[in-house]
């Protein structure tokens, strides 16, 4: 085992940056703990006469991959400059040449994970990801690890910080989703461009990954059912309390006898839920375990040290397996072949708002469908619209299959009392 462990880092971003502070700042602690000094050589950047702020640290900068992934002498490799398919060939080089990766690459990984697995086992190198899901919250080591004795039947968790940011303020301060969308881009917790996160895109890649490892199957992006928060309006947000939920955008992922049902959408849940006080930009996940039972990740899903935390905790499990000898064994194939559960036995409670005419009859029309698909309500409320001749319809629903409400859904658009159906929710928990 080296004395020295070399590290060469891709990106010097924000989380870069807090790799080199923590490494820096825990010197001691960690050569304590792996029995080894770590030391980062060389820095990739995009621009080389940008100033920058690298501490104490002595690394060099260079803008060319190659002097990181063909550099006899770098041990490990810290991926987080982001990107997909230019740093997949970059890590991929870097996997031949047998360095060991830690990513914080979400998007990497649920696109490509078993391709860069596959590379790492067959050349003996370690790849750790923790960063990858819910920032600080170690959940990816605490399913890989702490609970692998366990059967898990459902994760459910709030995993974008962003969306959960503007959930909050939404309901805490009544402001509107465009202007709340705008201060938190103001303030770095949302992208110029908003998209991955708005419209539920980084949740529901968090969630391939974490169905991947807690189901033990081989699920791809394209089997979340994603439904972001774009034009999701105070008016919902209100209702739900009056109802007893708060919203929030929920990752859902269920495994029983009938195959497995990823989904990310929001979601109202009781407001005694523990999800239901996550606020601002923290992250928590719920894991359900059959020896278990119920278990809560919380944390700072974002920012520059509690994500950097998670990076260099990976950096030490890969000292830890050089100093063992056990590099590249980290990594198990999935024990079952992937299962997707059908529509029909796909069972939620759902919350609809509608804008319907006040004429005689209306309600009996809108029973008459939901009772064609077996579809009964445990709340309605109904409250006067803006114009005299309609009303406001809210309605959450008992256990319903997604099969047949989207059928009802399909009739219920073809109504002439029906002005418009204005949202749809996931609803989790309740009476």
């Amino acid at each position: 085992m080296k004395d020295t462990i070399t590290v060469g880092l891709l990106g010097l971003g924000t989380v870069g940056t807090g790799v080199i502070e923590i490494l820096e700042d825990h010197k001691e602690s960690i050569q304590h703990k792996t029995g080894s000094n770590v030391i980062i050589k060389t820095v990739l950047v995009n621009d080389m006469n940008k100033p920058r702020d690298l501490k104490n640290s002595s690394a060099q900068l260079t803008d060319r991959y190659e002097d990181i992934t063909q550099d006899p002498e770098i041990d490990v490799i810290v991926e987080v400059m982001g990107g997909i398919d230019h740093t997949l060939q970059i890590l991929m080089e870097a996997i031949e040449n047998g360095k060991h990766i830690v990513t914080a690459n979400k998007d990497l990984v649920a696109q490509h994970g078993e391709k860069l697995f596959e590379a790492s086992q067959r050349n003996r190198c370690d790849l750790f990801y923790e960063a990858s899901v819910a920032g600080g919250v170690p959940i990816v080591r605490s399913i890989l690890d702490g609970l692998s004795s366990d059967r898990i039947r459902k994760m459910m968790g709030i995993v974008n910080g962003t969306t959960n940011y503007i959930l909050t303020k939404m309901s805490k301060e009544g402001v509107d989703f465009d202007s709340v969308l705008k201060e938190a881009q103001d303030l770095g917790f949302a992208e110029a461009d908003p998209t991955a996160d708005v419209d539920g895109l980084d949740a529901a890649r968090k969630m391939t990954i974490l169905s991947i490892l807690g189901f033990s199957m081989p699920f791809n992006l394209e089997d979340v059912e994603v439904k972001g928060i774009r034009g999701l309006s105070l008016a919902d947000i209100e209702y739900a309390e009056l109802l007893g939920y708060s919203v929030k955008l929920i990752g859902v992922a269920e495994n029983d006898l009938s195959g497995v049902s990823v989904s990310v959408e929001p979601t109202l849940l009781p407001s005694e839920h523990p999800l239901s006080s996550v606020n601002d930009e923290f992250n928590a996940v719920y894991v359900y375990g059959d020896a278990v039972g119920e278990t809560m990740f919380y944390g700072p899903g974002a920012g520059k040290l509690p994500t950097a935390t998670a990076v260099v905790s990976d950096l030490i499990a890969v000292i830890k397996s050089l100093r063992l000898g056990t590099s590249g064994s980290a990594y198990v194939q999935p024990q079952f072949p992937k299962q997707v559960k059908a529509k029909k036995d796909q069972m939620t409670k759902k919350y609809l708002r509608l804008h319907v005419h006040d004429q005689p009859g209306m309600l009996m029309d809108l029973t008459k469908i939901f009772a064609e698909y077996g579809i009964s309500f445990d709340q309605i409320i109904q409250r006067e619209a803006d114009k005299d001749d309609e009303r406001e319809l809210m309605m959450i629903t008992h256990q319903v299959s997604e099969e047949d409400f989207q059928k009802a859904y399909k009739d219920l658009e073809s109504l002439s009392s029906i002005r418009s159906v204005d949202s749809v929710f996931r609803v989790e928990g309740g009476n």
